[in-house]
């Protein structure tokens, strides 16, 4: 009993004083609206020390610097190289041929990756010795052929350029009704999500 009433006496205490200290401090501690001088005016205490204060910096014995040598590369052979090496393709070693020869014939580097991925899965299923990932020249009537995958890839780069690209066809729908003119439409959706994922 004798506990409660201390606390509820001493409530009614302190309560006043903190409400008063609080008050007069909100009074006397005002902040001041007037405009500040900009930073850049004011003496820098580090520069100028305030008489008394003493500033010490220890300087080192010597200057170290951190150094790179940044060389400028193009990303799209690596991006190719994961890409075919993720799939364990026989194309891998070639990535770097393949964005060559895109470049040279103005092609999507990314367009016959996934031509070979949907053709061939990415040169692991076709014709024997044929050297043919992209289903270029296959047909009832025979299969064409190349000498070495990089004969195939400057070929197709080239042809899709000259007889698909330079004729209008420019999207992989409008590639599909030649490349592919039997092809219900899922060529054409393979090819574009490939290319996607080479992004």
């Amino acid at each position: 009993m004798y506990k409660n009433l201390l606390m509820v006496g001493l409530f009614f205490l302190v309560t006043p004083i903190t409400i008063m200290v609080s008050f007069f401090s909100l009074i006397t501690l005002q902040v001041d609206s007037s405009p500040k001088k900009p930073l850049t005016n004011q003496a820098n205490l580090i520069d100028v020390p305030l008489s008394g204060v003493k500033v010490y910096a220890s300087l080192p014995s010597s200057s170290s610097t951190i150094e790179a040598n940044i060389m400028a590369s193009d990303a799209r052979s690596e991006i190719l190289k994961n890409y075919l090496g993720q799939y364990s393709s026989p194309l891998t070693p070639f990535a770097g041929k393949m964005v060559e020869e895109a470049d040279k014939y103005g092609v999507d580097f990314r367009l016959t990756t996934a031509i070979a991925q949907q053709e061939s899965n990415l040169c692991k299923k076709i014709p024997a010795d044929s050297n043919n990932c992209w289903g270029w020249g296959i047909h009832s009537g025979g299969t064409l052929g190349f000498n070495s995958l990089e004969e195939g890839i400057e070929t197709v780069t080239r042809g899709l350029r000259l007889d698909y690209i330079d004729q209008g066809f420019v999207t992989a729908d409008k590639i599909m009704t030649k490349y592919t003119p039997s092809s219900d439409g899922s060529w054409a959706y393979a090819v574009n999500k490939f290319m996607e994922v080479l992004k």
